[in-house]
């Protein structure tokens, strides 16, 4: 494991709407975090293709306008495939910059999408993907749910590393799952940019004795097509979302406090020495645990909708090898 390495993160947005351009935009910002010595990259929730902050998708109690599905089929078409022609773009740039990339996109999984976080090694490699087990509110009409088949902490040469997304991190048995894995980099891409984030994220280090890395957008309506309508007006300057992104440490010192001046790309050194020394007095799932008093159950299993039974004893909860999960 390294001892001390630069974590960098990517406050800035999508090109809303456009795959390949976004994607064009990851690749290019890969490259610039690697010319400050990042080995770690993370970047904001749905990054590729676009977070639709303000947009309602034409839903009310009991009624979809129609031009609400067109809004939905523009975002559908701007997802991608995991893995497809933009894992590789983007693992060929986590190569090129020598680093671990984590990165928030809109993932299409059959016809369901899901705002899912994928993970690169420094080779390139498609290392897996988390897909966001709770979408907030209005999202759950926009996005599926994951399941506990995809809550995977890599153990890497840097630490092992995961990632939490958004308001997850105020699922505490989400949180007590991940800490049971010896989580050490606890990536947190997210879509809130409320002065009460860092303050959250502060507690979570605190509480996993792990570094927190969070990454959020910077978005103005500039930054969005002309004909998307949200909520916050038309005005090109307005701000949908305004950063805050924060690197903090495991006993909760904000190593780089919450950015909310503009987009850019800011890092930190991680010294992964701290982390034992902040467990011990505290390790949740270890020495500070009452496993007499409270216990935790995780379904790790894929939850698909339809399993397809060989035969009589097949066993309804063992998925085919390489079957989609």
């Amino acid at each position: 494991m390294s001892e001390s390495f630069v974590a960098a993160v990517v406050q800035d947005c999508a090109v809303v709407f456009d795959r390949a351009a976004t994607v064009d935009k990851a690749v290019r910002l890969i490259g610039e975090a690697a010319k400050q010595d990042a080995r770690l990259i993370v970047f904001p929730e749905a990054f590729v293709s676009g977070y639709p902050k303000g947009l309602d998708f034409g839903a009310r109690v009991g009624v979809r306008k129609e031009k609400g599905r067109d809004v939905f089929a523009t975002y559908f078409e701007s997802a991608i495939e995991v893995p497809g022609a933009e894992t590789q773009a983007i693992g060929a740039a986590a190569h090129a910059a020598g680093a671990h990339v984590v990165i928030g996109v809109i993932e299409r999984g059959g016809a369901t999408l899901y705002c899912t976080i994928l993970f690169f090694s420094p080779e390139g490699e498609l290392l897996g993907k988390h897909r966001k087990l709770m979408p907030t509110a209005m999202e759950r009409l926009i996005w599926g749910f994951g399941d506990g088949s995809t809550m995977p902490v890599f153990d890497t040469p840097l630490g092992r590393l995961g990632a939490v997304i958004c308001w997850e991190n105020y699922m505490p048995l989400m949180r007590t799952a991940m800490y049971a894995k010896n989580i050490q980099l606890y990536c947190a891409p997210t879509a809130d940019d409320r002065d009460s984030w860092g303050p959250s994220m502060i507690h979570v280090a605190l509480e996993g004795r792990c570094y927190v890395i969070s990454a959020c957008q910077y978005l103005t309506r500039g930054d969005c097509p002309d004909d998307y309508e949200a909520i916050q007006g038309n005005d090109p300057d307005t701000i949908l979302m305004r950063g805050g992104s924060c690197i903090v440490s495991p006993l909760g010192q904000m190593l780089l406090e919450p950015q909310f001046d503009g987009p850019g790309i800011f890092t930190h050194e991680i010294d992964m020495g701290e982390i034992a020394r902040a467990k011990y007095d505290l390790d949740v799932t270890g020495h500070y645990a009452r496993a007499d008093v409270f216990q935790l159950y995780v379904n790790e299993r894929p939850m698909n909708a339809v399993i397809n039974s060989l035969g009589e004893d097949a066993d309804p909860f063992k998925i085919e090898e390489g079957a989609e999960s």
